[in-house]
């Protein structure tokens, strides 16, 4: 699957240069991990946010979010954010904000 390499490249500039941030594809598209654990990425056109689970529902009462699920078992603390919901240079960093809040809370792989 190919992915929106517009949004990787806005991710790649909002994370600068951030110690033990890397890149990996996965899931059919681009993952950005934070000392090995998956903090965001981008799925076809949607971007994917890594959160505390305990936040889930919080999140997708958000407008333009969704469950992550590829498989039909939803993954509690991951969730998918459609273009309109990171369009804007904020929105995207809140929800990258996010991402790198529950991947830094995380042990270090």
């Amino acid at each position: 699957m190919a992915f929106d390499e517009r949004l990787a490249e806005r991710i790649r500039a909002q994370l600068g240069k951030r110690s033990g941030v890397t890149e990996k594809k996965m899931f059919g598209g681009l993952a950005f991990l934070v000392n090995g654990n998956m903090c965001c990425g981008v799925h076809g056109t949607e971007m994917i946010v890594r959160l505390d689970p305990a936040h889930t529902e919080e999140a997708l009462n958000k407008p333009h979010t969704r469950v992550f699920d590829l498989s039909g078992r939803p993954m509690k603390g991951w969730i998918l954010v459609q273009a309109e919901g990171w369009a804007s240079g904020a929105k995207l960093a809140r929800w990258i904000k996010l991402g790198l809040a529950c991947a830094s809370s995380l042990p270090i792989k």
